[in-house]
């Protein structure tokens, strides 16, 4: 498997277009979709794995393990459908799972 199907297949698991990865990492346009047919720069890597919650050793294939990211990390965003779960919808969640009745 390349680099750029880890992290296709990555990032639908997550949620994201590629689109949506690229501009969540802050990358120029269509930056991913080049990667098909060129190695990406480091920099530009680790900025993707940071947003995938994985190590770029992951995305390169020179491991198998993930290193997922810390739930507790501010840049932590939970999706559902592909769509961002609002603050206020996750703190109701919360409620629901401690079983709070407010």
């Amino acid at each position: 498997m390349t680099t750029f199907e880890r992290i296709k297949e990555l990032a639908k698991k997550r949620g994201y277009t590629l689109s949506a990865l690229n501009d969540k990492a802050g990358l120029g346009t269509n930056s991913i979709y080049h990667w098909r047919s060129k190695t990406p720069s480091t920099q530009s890597l680790n900025k993707v794995a940071k947003v995938l919650g994985v190590s770029a050793d992951y995305l390169l294939g020179e491991t198998e393990k993930k290193k997922t990211a810390d739930l507790a990390d501010k840049d932590t965003v939970f999706t559902y459908e592909g769509r961002e779960i609002p603050p206020e919808d996750l703190e109701y969640m919360k409620r629901l799972l401690r079983g709070d009745d407010k």
